[in-house]
């Protein structure tokens, strides 16, 4: 399956448009923002865990990120509500279940395989820092080479000086509204743009967006400056 797997593309996607699409677990259904394969691919989706839902046991060749959006999401590491952002890396294994039911905004197959930071960070209890503009704030959740995670929360009112995006920007809309020179981007939106694309983005609302850049650049070779809005990599 193909599905917007062109990163030459510039994608909006509404989630909440979406059809759920059942998975190989009956009570895991996914709403699939992009998808490059079938059961095994490198995917973006929302993914709802019915309550007392499982998978079974299952390798992350090339990574997983999750962020949690609402419930409990578990492994046998752990219980992860919401706000916790989890990187498992290359290699790693686990059998996630939800015992209330959860829903989950998750990417899977983009990491390096020499990328081994694994990851379990309750963003609401840590620590923000101040972005480039005043009523910015950026939460730091990964970095690896070119490729670098955060969330940003943007107070109503916030506008950000246009940029550059080297190696692409895939932002998803986690609450309010986000907006740039193109439209506006409720809760749930999904937006990829490609390598050097260039937008101003602002929020009137107020909003809160997790963002990834450097990830798209698959016929890039080499690093340049972090173009996300807190004005420095993640640590």
């Amino acid at each position: 399956m193909k599905l917007r797997a062109d990163w030459t593309e510039r994608c909006v996607v509404h989630s909440h448009d979406l059809p759920w699409v059942a998975s190989p677990s009956r009570l895991v259904e996914r709403r699939m923002l992009e998808r490059d394969g079938e059961e095994v691919a490198r995917a973006t989706s929302v993914v709802r865990y019915a309550p007392g839902a499982r998978f079974d046991a299952h390798d992350h060749e090339l990574g997983e990120e999750i962020l949690v959006l609402d419930g409990v999401f578990s492994d046998e590491t752990g219980d992860y509500g919401p706000g916790t952002y989890l990187k498992n890396p290359p290699g790693s294994r686990h059998a996630p279940f939800s015992e209330p039911g959860c829903t989950i905004f998750v990417k899977l197959r983009y990491q390096d395989p020499q990328d081994q930071e694994q990851i379990a960070l309750d963003t609401r209890s840590a620590a923000w820092r101040p972005g480039l503009v005043p009523g910015l704030a950026v939460l730091p959740l990964s970095s690896f080479g070119t490729s670098h995670t955060a969330l940003v929360r943007w107070a109503p009112g916030t506008y950000f000086n246009p940029h550059r995006h080297y190696g692409g920007e895939e932002i998803f809309v986690v609450e309010g509204v986000f907006s740039d020179e193109h439209g506006d981007y409720p809760a749930g939106s999904w937006l990829r743009s490609p390598h050097l694309s260039q937008h101003q983005p602002f929020s009137r609302e107020g909003c809160l967006i997790f963002v990834k850049t450097g990830h798209l650049m698959a016929d890039v070779a080499a690093p340049a400056p972090v173009n996300l809005p807190g004005g420095r990599a993640p640590a």
